[in-house]
C-alpha cells in the first residue's frame, strides 16, 4: 500500500472509529459493531445504486450533516469524537472495530439496517415501523429510504 492509500484508509479509520465512540462508546461490542453496520449499509446501499444522498463512503456517510448527531456543531459529543486520543481504550475498540468494518470482515448484527435510534425516543421516521434489531440501547431499521 502506497502512503498516500494507507493516509487515506487511516483517515477512513479514525472518522468511523469517532463516529462509532460518538453514537455507541456506552454500549458492549455488539452495538458499536451495530452502529458501524449501518455506516457500512449505507456506504453499499449507495454504490449499488450508483449513488445516494447521503454518500458513497464511510467519511462522506458519517459526515453528512445531521446524519450522526455526535459531529453536530452544537452536540456535546462533538467535543469528546475530536477531543479522544488513540491511548482511550474505549476508542481503540471503535478504532478495531471500524478496521474490521473497512475490510469488510465485519459481521452485521442488524439485518442490513440503514438507520437507527435511540430506544428513548422515536423519530417520526420511525413511527408505525417495525426494527430489524434491537441491540443495546438502540432500534435498527432496514426498512427505511
Amino acid at each position: 500500500m502506497t502512503p498516500p492509500q494507507k493516509a487515506e484508509k487511516d483517515k477512513a479509520a479514525d472518522v468511523l472509529a469517532r463516529t462509532i465512540y460518538g453514537e455507541a462508546r456506552g454500549e458492549l461490542v455488539r452495538g458499536k459493531e451495530a452502529v458501524a453496520s449501518v455506516i457500512m449499509n449505507r456506504v453499499r446501499r449507495a454504490v449499488e445504486r450508483g449513488g445516494y444522498w447521503w454518500g458513497a463512503t464511510p467519511e462522506t456517510v458519517c459526515l453528512r450533516p445531521y446524519q450522526f448527531s455526535c459531529w453536530n456543531e452544537n452536540d456535546p459529543n462533538r467535543a469528546k469524537i475530536e477531543g479522544v486520543g488513540r491511548d482511550n481504550r474505549n476508542f481503540q475498540s471503535c478504532l478495531r472495530i471500524a478496521r474490521r468494518a473497512l475490510a469488510g470482515t465485519l459481521k452485521d448484527p442488524t439485518g442490513g439496517s440503514t438507520h437507527y435510534h435511540a430506544k428513548s425516543a422515536t423519530p417520526p421516521w420511525a413511527r408505525n415501523r417495525t426494527p430489524a434489531a434491537d441491540i443495546g440501547n438502540h432500534r435498527f431499521y432496514n426498512t427505511i429510504e
